[in-house]
């Protein structure tokens, strides 16, 4: 319990430092893009390399692939239906915004130190759903209920998608875990020297990100976006953990992950549909700050429990 409750708080305390030396302009807006590249492109796919290796991978375990496009729909779905009726572009608003889970830069590094190799696959296996509407499937629902002309951030998206690193990784290691293969030990070492650094180097840009500036007319959206995300997480969270015939490593990944931070693509997609990317980013902001706390705490209760 004391080894758990003690990486769980170093991990915000990397958080915290990379929001200090943000704060002190020891980093830039320019530092947090340059990190968070090197996180998605090298440590995060050798973490799931070396996560993956050792894994022999069920079939039934696909299923969580399905969850993660669910989970999607779900928040985007509550997003459409929590505007008014005739209110097109608030709920266009909404449902960009409440859906979509930060997994490679945040998410992935807690999976990677609390919870094990099949907690990692579960998480990989979730954010390949996840991808698949977090990165334009989403938009492109909002655009063609908008009618909007602005179809080129989807389109853009999508290519973004193909180029993924990650995306590519996942495929690569369920194919291969699938047919009972291995990569070269070479390539395993490689891997795995690489691979511890993916928590430092995620929490430091996850804590340069962070900017909780607001205008108080925004207060109000704000704190109804939060409410709702909460709710949902809360209501999956609990659906997940007793009523899934998984084991309970995997129960409790999904339980923990349905908390992770709303994308960070939301205020790209926000902007594609002329929306407010100001409040987009504070409460893209806040949804990180709450889940280090959630998150954290539910790792330390979970881990300590049972």
């Amino acid at each position: 319990m004391a080894d758990i409750l003690t990486r769980a708080l170093s991990f915000v305390a990397i958080i915290v430092l990379g929001y200090i030396l943000r704060r002190i302009h020891f980093f830039s807006a320019e530092h947090f893009g340059l990190i968070s590249r090197i996180v998605m492109n090298i440590t995060l796919p050798c973490a799931v390399i070396v996560n993956f290796s050792p894994m022999e991978l069920k079939a039934s375990l696909l299923a969580i692939i399905g969850i993660g496009v669910l989970c999607n729909l779900i928040t985007a779905g509550v997003g459409y239906l929590s505007a008014p009726k005739r209110r097109m572009q608030e709920k266009a608003f909404n449902m960009i915004n409440l859906s979509g889970y930060n997994i490679g830069t945040f998410t992935m590094p807690y999976a990677q130190n609390f919870l094990g190799a099949e907690g990692v696959v579960c998480t990989c296996l979730f954010d390949v759903g996840n991808a698949l509407l977090c990165t334009g499937g989403t938009y492109a629902i909002v655009s063609g209920m908008l009618n909007h002309e602005k179809r080129g951030g989807f389109l853009s998206s999508m290519k973004a998608l193909l180029r993924s690193v990650p995306i590519w990784t996942y495929l690569i290691m369920l194919t291969l875990t699938a047919f009972h293969l291995q990569l070269p030990a070479p390539i395993l070492t490689f891997a795995g020297l690489i691979s511890p650094a993916n928590g430092f180097l995620a929490m430091l840009a996850i804590g340069i990100s962070i900017d909780l500036h607001f205008e108080k007319s925004q207060l109000f959206s704000i704190l109804k976006l939060t409410g709702i995300r909460l709710a949902i997480s809360a209501a999956l969270s609990v659906a997940f953990f007793y009523l899934l015939p998984f084991s309970f490593s995997v129960r409790q990944t999904l339980a923990i992950i349905v908390f992770a931070p709303v994308s960070v693509l939301c205020p790209v997609f926000t902007k594609h549909i002329d929306g407010d990317v100001a409040c987009a980013g504070t409460f893209n902001s806040l949804s990180i700050a709450l889940s280090i706390f959630i998150m954290t705490t539910l790792f330390v209760l979970m881990n300590g429990a049972f």
